[in-house]
Order: C-alpha cells, then sequence, then structure tokens
C-alpha cells in the first residue's frame, strides 16, 4: 500500500528558513510526479508546488523565488526547502502523489517571532 511521510515542519521565525521531506513507499516513486500542498487555519488546502518525474517544478505565485521543490529518486523522497518565510506562509504541509488520493499525514509550520 502506498505510504507517504512528511516530516521537517516546526516554528522558525520570520525570514528563516525550513527544509520539508515527504519519504514515499508502495510505489515506483521515480514514475510518479508528488505534488506539495498546505492548508492554513480556516482556508482550504492549496497547492503549492508540483514535482514532475522529469522536469522541472511547478510553484503556485506566491512561494516563488521562496520555495524550492526537488527529489531523489533513489531515496523516495521529495523536498521543499523553504526560504523567506512568512507568517502567511503557517500551514499544515502535505504531500500527495498527483492525481491520486495518497496524501502524507501533514507537518506542521509556523513561522511567528
Amino acid at each position: 500500500q502506498v505510504q507517504l511521510v512528511e516530516s521537517g515542519g516546526g516554528l522558525v521565525q520570520p525570514g528563516g528558513s525550513l527544509r520539508l521531506s515527504c519519504a514515499a513507499s508502495g510505489i515506483i516513486f521515480k514514475f510518479y510526479a508528488m505534488d506539495w500542498y498546505r492548508q492554513a487555519p480556516g482556508k482550504e488546502r492549496e497547492s503549492v508546488a508540483q514535482i514532475p518525474s522529469a522536469g522541472s517544478p511547478y510553484y503556485t505565485d506566491s512561494v516563488k523565488g521562496r520555495f524550492t521543490a526537488s527529489r531523489d529518486n533513489a531515496k523516495n523522497t521529495v523536498y521543499l526547502q523553504m526560504n523567506s518565510l512568512k507568517p502567511e506562509d503557517t500551514a499544515v504541509y502535505y504531500c500527495r502523489v498527483t492525481g491520486t488520493e495518497h496524501w502524507g499525514q501533514g507537518t506542521q509550520v509556523t513561522v511567528s517571532s
């Protein structure tokens, strides 16, 4: 069965950085695109980035230039490097196998002074 496990969240001050990881199992990882989503309190879940199986990632406008998504197929893992964090980036971050209902459990990111 497919399993996705996120890690790397935490509390960080504005302007700080965090790197999230999402380890996948139960799929032939290299063939699948992967998504990062986030959900802030009281808001709908929104797409943050998509990492295709090959090629460059796509980003939502609000994180372009600050976030970098990547993948390591040897480790079955996708990453989200988040720099210049803002309070409005506070959310639970999830990874997903693109086009499926396979989601991780989420990891909390809180940006606050």
